[in-house]
């Protein structure tokens, strides 16, 4: 029996849906491209943490023992501030009685301030070699160190040790410290102490030829001649005995102000200070040093011209350039370019793009400063969530399992009263005789209602052809499932309808066991145990995992919480009254099962699970028909809880649902998802630059925990482990590309565009159930 639905006298005008259909299709493709820029920016910011603490490319050999047979004689044996003038190595010591107080491997925010106190105290100042990282991560500890008139050179941006780097990574290593230096203070430097140096008799044939090509690019590299060996920690007198130099001599003294606990040094320096001043010794810092040095040559010498200015002196190159490529804005009178302040002769302002890139820099490193351990801690949160979820799950569906299969449980008398079967196709010629020949066996009484959607296939012909008596089929222009679920529920016979899709096929006890559960007056809807019908392919074993895991196991403790969100599209059972009540399948969503069951909800209907009816579906066959229907899923998911969201503030059945159901679906179902590629990408990162043995084993316990759950979700619905094979490979590509659906769909929902009803290519493989066992 064939029924066409009157069209009007004119054509009607375009559904709001179909009117939004053409805005979508044009924005996907900028949404694809903001998902993947958000993924790229993620991993950007964790590369650049990363290379901040030396986790990624950090390199932590340090040469030692090797020969210096190539390093003039006058440089090992010649004082600790080294620097090269027409390619000639030039040393200088520190004048008698002066003390030139040097710091390595800062800042750091808990010792540097407390250093910097102590010299302020004492109206002493320090030389300061900042690592290029800790610039960045602590830029205002640097600009107050400049101003308070200390001095800083480079120790590199990551502390390797140069000599075993290439000449690129040394410009690289010099170039950003410059930057950070730029964008912590607004200078630059051009002072130099190499990683794990100590005095020039350590200089070898390794590290000769860097000092030398820094030498021509204008740097003073700085050595030590009295070390305090504070780094050992040995205890605050021997830090002071150890840094005092002998018999009057001047020194460039290292102490440090980073690299570890350093609070003997902080106790120490106080105590220091007044030793030596006591004895006689003034501070200054490395350029008021080299000044000293200068200006006490050139009194012995009794030329003027062998003189150099305070800016070459400290290390300016020939020409007046820089390193860092600032012009030098050092005076004959010996003032620096910071301030005028001879102490720091070596400072240069930063200016045009060196200082702008300096600050990019800086505000780069703030926002991965910030971002990283706020995504370390909603890793937390997601681990947490995950493996709460897995125990409630596990927890919750034993427990449903056990009640529904007691011998004794019942719904209550059986329901054998018929029911309506509404079929919506659009475009099923593959499928629809199928599901048709499927329902025909039904063990329970049907009416069996096709809602022919303006199919252009011949899927109304075919299911006419047939020729089943109880078969009525209805013609509607093309206006959705929605529209056309509903114009089946109209038509509808009986009280109780089943909803299914048109490429689903049912065993032939499906509807009697779907409906048993109405006995309770209470019970407004049930939700049937889909299968996937088409799990011989790769693709097919993933949903199929998938959807006895995933879908059902959460219907299990749905069901128990009575909070269920969802009724599949492919086998769901309700009251035609309350279908009506609510006013139909709504076109306000592209979920409209999801949009459906909740209001069922509100309107103080039980909505339960029915695992024993069993539903066969076809699942999309590509990639791209999964991404397309999961997509749909997702988007839909988000618009029904965001219609329903007074459900949130309401009583009775309604506020339970809004206070129960809706949370859970949006931590399980949203929220953790979107940030659930948190674990992956740290994993990845993890193995990469960190730990692969240990983050490997953490990911294989993870998979253990999601293993144990599928196969006793399998074991529940008696389904065969082979498929569980599977599910590693699931975990590394299938897992990924729905967090990819899900963030694209949060993308959507944020622009606001909005999706039809999406037609899959379908095959008609899925015949009967024992055909696909």
């Amino acid at each position: 029996m064939a029924t066409t639905t009157p069209s009007r006298g004119r054509r009607r005008a375009p559904s709001r849906m179909t009117r939004a259909a053409g805005k979508a299709a044009a924005l996907q493709k900028p949404r694809v491209i903001l998902a993947l820029l958000l993924l790229l920016a993620l991993t950007s910011v964790m590369l650049l943490d990363g290379y901040l603490r030396s986790e990624v490319g950090g390199d932590e050999r340090v040469r030692s023992n090797a020969s210096s047979s190539k390093v003039p004689d006058s440089v090992i044996d010649g004082g600790p501030i080294l620097s090269f003038r027409n390619g000639e190595a030039k040393s200088r010591s520190v004048p008698e009685k002066t003390i030139a107080l040097t710091f390595d491997d800062g800042p750091n925010p808990t010792w540097t301030p407390q250093i910097l106190k102590i010299l302020e105290e004492n109206d002493v100042p320090g030389t300061f070699f900042l690592v290029g990282s800790m610039v960045s991560r602590y830029p205002s500890i640097v600009n107050d160190l400049v101003d308070d008139g200390n001095e800083v050179g480079i120790h590199t941006f990551t502390h390797v040790d140069l000599s075993y780097q290439s000449d690129a990574r040394i410009q690289r290593e010099m170039a950003q410290t410059q930057l950070a230096l730029a964008g912590a203070a607004g200078i630059t430097t051009t002072l130099f102490r190499a990683p794990y140096s100590s005095e020039t008799d350590a200089i070898d044939n390794y590290s000769w030829p860097v000092y030398k090509k820094l030498g021509a690019e204008g740097y003073t590299s700085v050595f030590v001649d009295t070390d305090s060996d504070d780094w050992k920690r040995p205890g605050v007198s021997k830090i002071i005995k150890w840094a005092t130099p002998s018999k009057n001599k001047g020194a460039s003294v290292l102490f440090h102000d980073a690299g570890g606990e350093r609070s003997q040094t902080v106790e120490a320096l106080g105590t220091y200070i007044k030793k030596m001043k006591a004895k006689g010794y003034t501070f200054t810092t490395i350029s008021g040093a080299i000044q000293q040095a200068d200006a006490e040559e050139q009194e012995a010498n009794g030329d003027q011209a062998a003189g150099q200015t305070a800016g070459q002196a400290a290390g300016q190159a020939p020409g007046g350039q820089a390193p860092g490529g600032q012009q030098g804005q050092g005076s004959q009178g010996g003032q620096g370019g910071q301030g005028g302040s001879s102490l720091q002769a070596a400072h240069r302002t930063a200016t045009g793009t060196t200082l702008y890139e300096g600050k990019a820099l800086v505000a780069a490193v703030a926002v991965a400063e910030w971002t990283v351990p706020g995504l370390a801690t909603g890793l937390a949160v997601v681990g947490v969530a995950v493996m709460g979820r897995f125990g409630m799950m596990l927890i919750l569906a034993r427990r449903h399992y056990r009640i529904r299969n007691r011998r004794r449980f019942s719904w209550g008398p059986p329901v054998t009263a018929p029911v309506s079967v509404i079929v919506p196709a659009y475009n099923e010629k593959e499928c629809i005789a199928n599901t048709l020949k499927s329902l025909a066996q039904s063990t329970h009484p049907i009416e069996i209602i096709v809602v022919d959607d303006g199919s252009t296939d011949g899927t109304k012909e075919i299911a006419e052809a047939l020729g089943m008596p109880n078969v009525r089929v209805i013609r509607q222009e093309n206006a959705g499932k929605p529209a056309a679920l509903n114009n089946g529920v109209r038509n509808a016979s009986h009280d109780i309808v089943v909803m299914m899709d048109g490429d689903t096929v049912f065993e032939a006890d499906t509807v009697r066991q779907l409906v048993q559960p109405f006995a309770d007056p209470d019970v407004g809807a049930v939700a049937g145990n889909a299968k996937v019908g088409n799990r011989n392919t790769i693709i097919g074993a993933w949903q199929h995992i998938e959807y006895v895991m995933g879908f059902n196991l959460d219907r299990r403790m749905y069901d128990l919480l009575r909070c269920m969100p969802t009724i599949p599209g492919a086998i769901g059972a309700f009251r035609r009254k309350a279908v009506l009540a609510v006013g139909g399948m709504s076109e306000d969503t592209l979920a409209e099962d999801t949009d459906i069951t909740i209001a069922m909800h509100r309107e103080g209907w039980r909505v339960v699970y029915q695992e024993h009816a069993k539903a066969w579906t076809e699942a999309p066959a590509s990639l791209k028909q999964l991404w397309s229907q999961r997509y749909r899923w997702s988007y839909g998911t988000m618009q029904a809880l965001w219609k329903h969201r007074k459900s949130l503030t309401d009583k009775g059945p309604s506020g339970r649902f809004g206070r129960v159901g809706m949370p859970l679906v949006v931590i399980f179902q949203i929220v953790t998802p979107v940030f659930a590629p948190l674990i992956d990408v740290f994993t990845v990162y993890s193995m990469i630059f960190i730990d692969f043995k240990a983050s490997l084993l953490a990911w294989l316990a993870v998979l253990c925990v999601q293993l144990v759950c599928a196969a006793y979700a399998f074991r529940l619905d008696k389904e065969k482990y082979r498929y569980l094979l599977m599910m590693p490979l699931q975990q590394l590509a299938y897992r990924q590309m729905m967090y990819l659906v899900l963030i694209h769909s949060c993308i959507t929902a944020l622009t606001g565009g909005r999706l039809r009803w999406q037609k899959l290519k379908r095959t008609g493989e899925v015949g009967t159930p024992a055909g696909v066992s």
